[in-house]
């Protein structure tokens, strides 16, 4: 998911004269300089779309690319490193089909150290998560209820989380503690939940209606139910027709979630996704709660702690989740800041046993070597795009989507890409409501990306003759909305040549 930035609408495209720019400008003049004839109305088009008074003071870069050569036919600072935002899923992305592979799931497992006899387990119930960011309530009730089948109706011992897959270092270097307050920046752990299918993993809704009378306190309520974090409710309902002022934040630091302001009576409700601190408890705490609400009694003397599956330890119960294909459906075309971390640090896992942030971005770089990327002149610091650190150029992002193409997981990172104007959530994504109209729509496959002063959309096009063209744009230090500048662009991309 990517920042929301609340930015007023800039000034309207000038559309004045300027002077005639090569197709290729930069390094790559010479190499390419070949293509310039043929797109030379591309060029022109994109040249006085980039004359934008909304463009003012910012910095752009454009690179585009046949899909089928990789030769660069667009360059305007293409070289230049700029910040991604969440175009550095791209690269996140493509190195988790190539080093885990599309059939890839992640699992979660029960174990005990102990042994049943009649009904009472006589040992803890170890809770083991292995990364997977797709658990929500049900899950814990389906493991409650294999539990009960087996026979346990008690459990003698202590219910012990298990997060080590993954090591403990929680968030990216680069994350604001404002971020980490809201689901976009939740703390990543290899035990996590999430409240609903978009699988915002490690964060709970909280919604807030009117309460009963005016003057009462509001109703608020959590999906999914738990008390590992704490409501403080300072609202008050007001009379109906009245501005409604709710606020919901995390303080800092804990999982207290504070509700302020006040909601008119009939008035319409409030919701906010809210990351929670130390995502391992709050999963140890529902699958507490499914296990009382199955019925099976807990009489250990510790309660729930976190520690580590013991060696010989006996498997009761797994959980696998949906492979990586079908993950990346919400991942890509919701823009999950979570699932890129969370890949991250199971790549580290998977090629070196350390699911850590360092150990992963090795092998997002060495897969973006092998598929063409200049590595030397980019900065990856995290896998989702909230680092304002992270730099890459637009014309390596367009390499790296070139490299893609070659590789057997192609199909599945294609199609986890949002698509320009269609509006089923899930297939359009967050393009949906972008390049509505026009040749664009349908055909523009790409990915979004927005920070606070950072814009991107890099992806692909096919041009009314039918060439598939590769492109990145990359806006930083704006000041307006430029998404309309992008879709511009990209849309004269469809445009362009004859049927």
């Amino acid at each position: 998911m990517e920042k929301k930035r609340a930015l007023k609408w800039g000034v309207p495209v000038v559309l004045a004269a300027v002077l005639a720019v090569s197709p290729i400008q930069g390094e790559n003049a010479n190499q390419t300089a070949g293509a310039d004839d043929d797109y030379a109305g591309l060029a022109n088009d994109i040249n006085l779309l980039l004359q934008d008074k909304r463009l003012d003071g910012a910095t752009t870069g454009v690179s585009i690319r046949k899909a089928e050569t990789g030769e660069v036919i667009y360059d305007h600072f293409g070289d230049s490193r700029l910040t991604p935002a969440s175009n550095t899923k791209l690269f996140s992305g493509a190195a988790a089909l190539e080093t885990l592979g599309e059939d890839h799931r992640f699992s979660t497992e029960i174990h005990t150290d102990g042994q049943l006899k009649g009904k009472v387990l006589q040992g803890n119930l170890y809770l083991k998560g292995k990364g997977d960011p797709t658990l929500l309530q049900k899950d814990f009730e389906e493991f409650a209820a294999e539990l009960k089948s087996q026979g346990i109706e008690k459990v003698k011992g202590d219910l012990i989380g298990d997060d080590t897959w993954y090591d403990d270092e929680r968030l990216s270097e680069d994350i604001t503690w404002k971020d980490e307050r809201y689901y976009y920046g939740a703390e990543v752990s290899a035990l996590t939940a999430s409240p609903n299918e978009d699988y915002d993993a490690g964060s709970v809704i909280v919604e807030v209606n009117p309460g009963g009378a005016q003057g009462a306190e509001t109703a608020v309520t959590l999906t999914p139910h738990t008390d590992y974090v704490n409501i403080i409710n300072n609202t008050t309902t007001i009379a109906a027709g009245g501005k409604k002022t709710v606020s919901i934040i995390r303080a800092h630091g804990s999982n207290d979630i504070i509700i302020e302001g006040e909601m008119p009576l009939e008035g319409s409700r409030t919701r906010e996704w809210i990351a929670v601190t130390e995502p391992s408890g709050y999963a140890l705490d529902l699958f507490e709660n499914a296990l009382v609400a199955e019925g099976i009694e807990l009489i250990g003397k510790h309660g729930m702690k976190m520690g580590e599956v013991p060696d010989g330890s006996t498997l009761l119960a797994e959980r696998e989740s949906m492979p990586l294909r079908e993950l990346y459906i919400p991942f890509m075309k919701l823009s999950n800041n979570g699932h890129a971390e969370v890949l991250v640090k199971e790549m580290g896992q998977a090629v070196s046993g350390e699911g850590s942030w360092g150990a992963g971005l090795e092998v997002v770089e060495d897969v973006a070597v092998d598929l063409g990327v200049n590595m030397d002149t980019v900065q990856l610091r995290d896998g989702s795009g909230m680092s304002h650190v992270n730099l890459a150029p637009a014309n390596e992002i367009s390499a790296l989507l070139h490299g893609a193409q070659q590789e057997e997981w192609f199909g599945a990172y294609l199609n986890s890409l949002p698509v320009a104007g269609v509006p089923e959530r899930f297939v359009g994504g967050t393009l949906r409501n972008r390049m509505k109209t026009g040749e664009a729509t349908g055909n523009v496959t790409a990915k979004t990306g927005t920070l606070t002063a950072v814009s991107a959309l890099s992806g692909y096009a096919e041009t009314r003759s039918g060439e598939k063209l590769i492109f990145s744009i990359l806006i930083n230090n704006d000041l307006a909305t430029v998404t309309p500048i992008e879709d511009a662009i990209a849309s004269a991309i469809a445009e362009y040549g004859e049927e």
